[in-house]
């Protein structure tokens, strides 16, 4: 096996082509369908959410032609008619993003988009407003996981790019661990942005998926490995591989383009981080939860030493406004560290 790379040497810069063209549902759930959804019979919303993401599957019509470019106006006219999406909130491990990803497949040749609400805003801010809009407008569905409000910033540019892209007749749907009208609470003002939270709230109907987190239905979370492991991870994977030493990642991810964390991790069999510790710096916090979603949407293993999933993040920030995405990093870690082989 070659001898593993490192991370911190990897460096993308995927143009505006490049990175749309990738806004499909990632490898872990390239082969979900809606007939593979397991619904938990204690848990009657599962399979209430799988018949109405199935009928919200079939009423999402044929393409629609592309709409001619013309200026895009901020203030586009809201759409008149009921909800144009369906937003699935419920705890991690329910099932929302298998769903989402089946009404990707489902209404395939129709063209539609997936890609997380980290990587929306980001590339956003990549291309600008008026340039997203118009790059996202030919699209019939937009399928956007983990949608959150994290700061006043993203609750202005959301309202603003919803109001655009359904103004031109998409559909979207959508996974979130927080109610439409809750969402950024905890994390600013939310009071003060009412009317904004209630623009995006309206987009949507709520579908409620109840029940347990799947990926410890069977097991306790993964521990971290002692070195010796990670050696034997490394050398037993499947592709190629990286080594790293934690706070060196945290501090390349600072040097990333958000928008650059799928293709940064793209190709691996898999990832070493050695030293894992607590986190104190929430920046850095954030962005390692933002790479661990990326790994996990590609199905990276992690092979890790030093501290537990459960030491990485400070109770406060477990406690916290950003308490939700901290919860879905420990649960996407554990299932990770739980892939490496010989794990």
């Amino acid at each position: 096996m070659p001898a593993p790379g490192r991370l911190v040497d990897r460096r993308p810069s995927l143009g505006a082509e490049e990175l749309l063209a990738r806004f499909a549902p990632p490898p872990r759930f390239a082969d979900v369908r809606f007939s593979t959804y397991r619904p938990d019979p204690a848990h009657p919303s599962q399979a209430e959410a799988l018949a109405a993401m199935s009928a919200f599957a079939a009423s999402t019509g044929a393409p629609a032609a592309p709409p001619p470019r013309r200026r895009w106006r901020r203030r586009a006219p809201l759409v008149p008619e009921g909800p144009a999406g369906r937003y699935l909130d419920g705890g991690y491990g329910v099932g929302k993003t298998h769903l989402l990803a089946s009404l990707w497949h489902e209404v395939q040749p129709t063209p539609a988009v997936y890609l997380s609400f980290a990587e929306l805003t980001a590339v956003v801010g990549f291309l600008g407003m008026e340039e997203a809009v118009h790059a996202f407008a030919p699209h019939r569905l937009l399928c956007i996981d983990e949608f959150e409000l994290d700061d006043v910033a993203n609750t202005l540019l959301t309202v603003t790019f919803l109001r655009a892209v359904v103004g031109e007749g998409a559909r979207v749907a959508t996974t979130s661990n927080t109610l439409p009208d809750r969402l950024g609470e905890g994390r600013f003002h939310a009071d003060d942005f009412r009317r904004e939270v209630a623009a995006i709230a309206a987009h949507f109907e709520t579908l409620r998926i109840d029940g347990p987190d799947y990926r410890h239905r069977s097991a306790t979370p993964a521990p971290a490995m002692a070195d010796e492991a990670v050696d034997r991870a490394l050398a037993a994977a499947a592709g190629p591989t990286t080594d790293d030493r934690l706070e060196e990642v945290l501090t390349h991810l600072r040097t990333v383009h958000p928008v650059q964390f799928g293709p940064l991790v793209e190709g691996l069999g898999l990832v070493a981080l050695r030293d894992l510790h607590p986190i104190t710096d929430q920046g850095a916090a954030l962005l390692f939860v933002a790479l661990v979603d990326e790994l996990y949407d590609a199905s990276v293993p992690v092979a890790a030493s030093g501290c537990a999933v459960d030491e990485l993040f400070p109770a406060s920030y477990r406690r916290g406004g950003f308490r939700k995405k901290y919860g879905r990093c420990e649960s996407r870690l554990s299932a990770l560290l739980s892939e490496a082989p010989g794990a």
